[in-house]
């Protein structure tokens, strides 16, 4: 069974930085696409930023474009995101989710497109 395990989730101020971090277990790591999702309360869950599983190609919902890295390190079957420029609007519980994918280059935005997903971690961007 793959798990999926979030950390660095915390409070920060706006105009601050962070950056969550995402166990996979799984001994085919580099086989799966990857996501960051979040839902912020009495919001539906939103698509923030995808990766393939190469890793050569990305996508990220407009509203965090500029300010928001995904990343992946596969020697650690680790994803990353790095948060910059945070602000309120960005508050939300953070999700990290896991598809295998036969294709190295495709993303997926879809949260039933993902079969695992973490927990989730809070982000609380302060004004």
């Amino acid at each position: 069974q793959v798990q999926v395990v979030e950390s660095g989730g915390g409070l920060v101020q706006a105009g601050g930085s962070l950056r969550l971090s995402c166990a996979v277990s799984t001994r085919i790591f580099s086989t799966y696409a990857l996501g960051w999702f979040r839902q912020a309360p009495g919001k539906e869950r939103e698509c923030v930023a995808v990766i393939s599983r190469s890793g050569g190609r990305t996508s990220y919902v407009e509203s965090v474009k500029g300010r928001f890295t995904i990343s992946r390190d596969n020697a650690k079957n680790t994803v990353y995101l790095q948060m910059d420029s945070l602000k309120p609007e960005d508050t939300a519980v953070y999700y990290c989710a896991a598809k295998w994918s036969a294709i190295p280059s495709y993303y997926y935005v879809g949260a039933n497109e993902y079969d695992y997903w973490g927990q989730g971690t809070q982000l609380t961007v302060a004004s």
